[in-house]
């Protein structure tokens, strides 16, 4: 059975920001095709991240700094190898933070860190 430990005031690791970091540059610069080879396409495919981003009708834009606050981190406890699940809201142009949310799986394997992007949605 895997635990899921929710961490409220988690100090994020500079590994785990960096992959969130790296996900979101390539989202707001419309890069899909990249994103699904970062992420294997293990959940969505270039096509189905495109389609997200467009279907939502704005303009994504990097967070403020302060933006990386608002990011839910769950360590999944006991996983092997280590993992964590993220949610990050989304931030565009015309709205700043807006209702679009990215959710992904970061995973810590001795190859590296490994990113899944999980979803794309408004919530």
């Amino acid at each position: 059975m895997v635990e899921i430990l929710a961490i409220k005031a988690f100090p994020m690791n500079d590994q785990l920001r960096k992959s969130v970091t790296q996900v979101l540059r390539l989202l707001v610069a419309g890069q899909f095709d990249e994103l699904e080879v970062l992420t294997n396409g293990v959940r969505l495919s270039s096509e189905e991240i495109g389609k997200a981003v467009s279907g939502y009708g704005k303009m994504l834009v990097l967070p403020p700094e302060d933006g990386f606050r608002l990011m839910e981190i769950i360590e999944i406890k006991n996983a092997q190898p280590k993992r964590w699940s993220i949610t990050m809201p989304l931030w565009t142009q015309e709205e700043g933070r807006s209702d679009l949310t990215m959710e992904m799986t970061v995973i810590e394997r001795q190859e590296g860190i490994a990113v899944e992007l999980d979803d794309i949605h408004v919530l």
